[in-house]
């Protein structure tokens, strides 16, 4: 009887220390994001089940917060309707999910003022140890602690729309 006890407690370990691993992969089995919801005053990224709102987190914003984001270079976090359009389980930023910036608008009225529109916005994990210290510090991405991403990366999808106000 002393094996069979050995090899439980055996099991029993293992299956702790796979529970306390530090993966950064998580999993969600709770109901569908529907819509992602950014409030820039309000420094906030809301996730909704329809009308249901699952969760919400504080977010730093681009370096120039206020309005919208245009060019190529200005520091700012755009503003209108996007949607979740890549997964990066490298981030340089722990992990990311790629926002659909610009839009068909986005590109034109940048085009019409003889200017690039900009590209890879993201939401991602918490600052490096080289970036800038202060609310707003991100080239114009939306940047949540890197637990928090965690959690974001694990219950939203590829194709999820994200409405981005200021």
């Amino acid at each position: 009887m002393l094996f069979p006890r050995r090899s439980i407690l055996a099991g029993g370990a293992a299956l702790t220390l796979a529970a306390c691993s530090s993966s950064k992969f998580r999993s969600y089995n709770g109901p569908e994001v529907t819509r992602l919801q950014v409030v820039k005053h309000r420094r906030k990224l809301y996730l909704f089940h329809h009308q249901e709102l699952l969760a919400d987190f504080k977010v730093h914003l681009g370096n120039t917060a206020e309005g919208p984001k245009q060019f190529r270079g200005d520091g700012k976090t755009p503003e209108g309707v996007y949607y979740i359009d890549r997964r990066n389980p490298r981030s340089s930023f722990h992990l990311s999910l790629g926002i659909s910036y610009p839009n068909a608008e986005d590109f034109a009225f940048a085009r019409s003022q003889g200017r690039d529109p900009g590209g890879d916005i993201f939401i991602h994990g918490d600052r490096r140890k080289t970036d800038p210290r202060g609310k707003d510090w991100t080239a114009g991405c939306i940047a949540v602690k890197d637990k928090q991403i965690e959690e974001i990366y694990a219950m939203v999808r590829i194709g999820t729309p994200i409405d981005i106000h200021a």
